[in-house]
């Protein structure tokens, strides 16, 4: 009877901790998009918890805020009004990830006392646990590259976070899946080894997304199919699509971003065909994926022409987080 009882508060846990993740990647979507990553110059991990409750310390925080880059050549003259709305939302997200760190490893220390994950998945556990902690690491170190010399964060730094979010996500939503079975390992048949080889060219996707974001590459070329009058950008030749300039250049990034859009839909194209009329497995989840890649294909392109509208890039990105956990939905309906 403890068992059982064990079993439902490991999935409630999984699921709690998923829903958390979802609510902190969005959060952090708009906190980016409205540019609010750099409000809180300090890095607090314990005093930080309470906000500002009088005018004193919201003076404190706001005269911090004034002088960095991005207040002197962005915002000069910004009221404390409007200092408080950016505020608010790089402390929501900073407090949700305080929330979210402990949502999953207190309830951790209680099922390993309780020996209800399995020795051989411990390492498995103990590995995100690790990654809440560098994830937290990396959180301060994208902001700090914005508070002394450039205007906004690290485009890099920014890649790295929100890989390492999607990471965290991914890695929970396949221990929840896999809860009551406890097998974390897959076997690689042709169609696994397919399927983790289109997880991560979604990856990389996820990367130039977040370069995309971070250099503000999507407010450049807003039309499609075309990038203005041409397919191709006229800055971008084929040499130097193959160079550093895919890492820096907006241009160029924003068209790998699109390319690698295209690519991974006529992939998973062929595999939808492939498996609609011959393998006929797990129709269903090939289906869902199906509509979630065409809806953030969608998206994307609406994105983009509307101006990189905040709340139409905010769903843009909580849409790729479902279409990961589609795919990793998708591979274990497979090996199961």
């Amino acid at each position: 009877m403890e068992n059982i009882q064990l079993n439902k508060l490991f999935k409630a846990w999984h699921l709690i901790v998923i829903v958390l993740l979802l609510l902190l990647v969005s959060v952090g979507g708009i906190t980016r998009l409205t540019n609010s990553g750099l409000s809180i110059t300090k890095w607090q991990l314990f005093t930080g918890i309470l906000p500002p409750l009088n005018a004193e310390k919201w003076n404190e925080y706001f005269s911090l805020y004034t002088k960095i880059p991005q207040y002197n050549e962005l915002n000069m003259g910004m009221s404390l009004g409007e200092f408080k709305y950016i505020f608010w939302w790089e402390y929501i997200h900073r407090l949700l990830a305080r929330i979210v760190s402990l949502a999953y490893m207190l309830p951790l220390v209680f099922f390993i006392i309780k020996k209800h994950i399995h020795r051989n998945n411990l390492f498995y556990y103990f590995i995100i646990f690790f990654l809440f902690f560098f994830q937290g690491f990396l959180g301060w170190f994208m902001v700090s590259s914005g508070l002394t010399v450039n205007t906004d964060v690290s485009h890099f730094r920014l890649a790295a976070h929100l890989s390492v979010a999607f990471l965290i996500l991914g890695l929970i939503f396949w221990s929840y899946l896999n809860s009551d079975n406890s097998n974390l390992s897959i076997n690689f048949s042709w169609i696994m080894t397919f399927m983790i080889f289109f997880l991560i060219i979604f990856f990389v996707q996820i990367v130039f997304g977040a370069f995309t974001s971070g250099l503000d590459a999507g407010l450049i070329y807003q039309t499609w199919p075309k990038m203005n009058l041409n397919f191709f950008p006229e800055e971008v030749t084929i040499k130097s699509f193959f160079s550093i300039e895919i890492l820096f250049d907006r241009a160029h990034i924003q068209l790998f971003h699109r390319l690698n859009a295209y690519l991974i839909f006529i992939i998973f194209l062929v595999f939808y065909i492939v498996n609609l009329f011959s393998v006929k497995k797990n129709i269903f989840n090939t289906n869902l994926l199906m509509v979630l890649l065409l809806t953030q294909i969608i998206l994307g392109i609406v994105t983009l022409t509307s101006g990189v509208n905040i709340y139409l890039a905010a769903l843009h990105q909580l849409t790729s987080v479902f279409l990961m956990m589609s795919i990793l939905l998708l591979i274990y309906k497979l090996k199961s």
